[in-house]
């Protein structure tokens, strides 16, 4: 790490980047290879197969679009780790975070029943933002 930043905040806000990346690992999962289960396309509020079996292609690409910011989270923690490249691991951690956020702003706005998903989404990815500019600034 930077001598320049602080210590204890990089390691918060790293771990929050990993949970983001996990959680939006999990939605992956959900929206692109469980999408199938009636359990699974239920807890997106969907009531019968034939609305499930619409939404499927969407639900689909929606998860990559999911996993994409997970690994670009993932990608950032281990650039992060390094003594060469940590300052663009933190800035490639505040994108793939900052994407995560406003995704679940977009969520929350254009269904504010959703808000429990949203927060979902974008509760650890808001934490990990902080914590990363609060290292960056108090280092």
């Amino acid at each position: 790490m930077l001598a320049s930043m602080n210590t204890v905040f990089v390691v918060i806000g790293s771990i929050f980047v990993f949970l983001a990346a996990v959680i939006h690992l999990f939605i992956f999962f959900l929206e692109s290879v469980l999408w199938s289960r009636p359990s699974t396309w239920k807890r997106f509020g969907l009531k019968t197969q034939e609305e499930a079996d619409t939404v499927k292609p969407m639900a689909y690409n929606q998860g990559f679009y999911n996993v994409f910011l997970a690994l670009g989270a993932g990608a950032g923690l281990i650039m992060m780790a390094s003594a060469t490249v940590n300052q663009g691991g933190i800035a490639l951690s505040i994108f793939a975070l900052l994407s995560m956020l406003l995704a679940s702003v977009v969520l929350i706005t254009s269904n504010p029943k959703l808000w429990r998903a949203a927060l979902t989404q974008g509760l650890a990815p808001l934490l990990g933002i902080l914590f990363l500019v609060l290292a960056l600034a108090t280092g």
